[in-house]
């Protein structure tokens, strides 16, 4: 099949717009959308230390692969790399060699800090209790507060993250299925007054299309799984807007265009939302007794 925009062969099909497109206007079309997402999303200034979260995943990498082809001629900007090892034996070693590389390769400052230095134990440690709860809902608490801690830590002013459209859009379907408008209204914030600004320059990009970038500039896909993803809520959301978006192109766009909307009409909404503190640990939370000290407490008496 032709490139719609050209005469060369086409190396990807978006059954959603109905384009074909080559190599070369692929990668054109990414980057311009990242780009684009970025300036909707904050104005970066002289000055700036930009954190990049890096899994060493395709979407980070790619994500870091394209910053630092946009930056490298601001001398003003400067790019940093911010890598968390949660203690997955089997699968998050990979993706750390990943990240090395290519934070090696671009030049880049990486950082790696791990759930044990921090907190005393690993993921595999929670899965091996046996919780109610998914081993997910532990992971992303204590993600979010290794990045924002570790970023600030490291000076940064804006903190990057490579979440794609599949990954905003599923957040927004769980939050949608709990009932959780309060969850829902945070996620529009653009920036909670006691974080560090955080930007999504791919959350409009699915990530089919990511990877097809990611392979065509040299970055290699990882085929290793966390082993606890199939477990998670997430996963199932995930299968299921995967098969409405086969069944019906566009489904995924139109879950984020139709929350943009509501989100408008929300009561009470702050574009720099304030949040109390824990009581126990100071931190920024939403209850009196952050996600985070809950999980500490819970793993200290290893009740279930």
């Amino acid at each position: 099949m032709r490139c719609s925009r050209c005469s060369k062969t086409a190396v990807i099909y978006q059954p959603y717009s109905g384009l074909h497109l080559c190599e070369e206007h692929h990668m054109e079309y990414i980057e311009r959308k990242v780009k684009k997402e970025l300036r909707r999303q904050t104005v970066l200034e002289s000055g700036d230390r930009l954190v990049v979260a890096l899994s060493g995943g395709k979407d980070s990498s790619a994500l870091l692969y394209m910053l630092n082809k946009f930056f490298s001629v601001r001398s003003d900007l400067e790019l940093v790399a911010l890598a968390v090892d949660e203690g997955i034996r089997g699968f998050r070693r990979e993706t750390l060699r990943n990240a090395r590389a290519i934070a090696r390769e671009l030049g880049i400052e990486l950082h790696i800090y791990s759930f044990y230095t921090e907190f005393g134990f690993t993921m595999d440690d929670i899965a091996s209790r046996g919780y109610e709860q998914a081993p997910c809902t532990f992971c992303g608490v204590l993600r979010r507060r290794v990045i924002e801690r570790k970023a600030h830590e490291l000076g940064a002013t804006k903190v990057i993250t490579a979440h794609n459209l599949d990954d905003v859009v599923q957040t927004i379907m769980i939050n949608y299925i709990r009932g959780d408008i309060e969850r829902l209204r945070r996620l529009r914030a653009s920036n909670i007054a006691e974080f560090i600004p955080r930007l999504k320059p791919l959350r409009s990009i699915p990530e089919k299309e990511v990877a097809v970038y990611a392979y065509l500039v040299g970055i290699p896909l990882i085929t290793v799984h966390c082993p606890y993803a199939h477990l998670s809520f997430r996963f199932t959301v995930k299968r299921l807007l995967n098969e409405f978006e086969m069944r019906h192109p566009g489904t995924k766009y139109s879950v984020l265009r139709g929350y943009e909307r509501l989100m408008k009409f929300l009561p009470g909404r702050e574009e720099h939302p304030r949040l109390p503190v824990c009581e126990r640990c100071g931190e920024p939370s939403a209850s009196r007794i952050c996600k985070v000290c809950e999980i500490l407490e819970l793993m200290k008496g290893g009740s279930k």
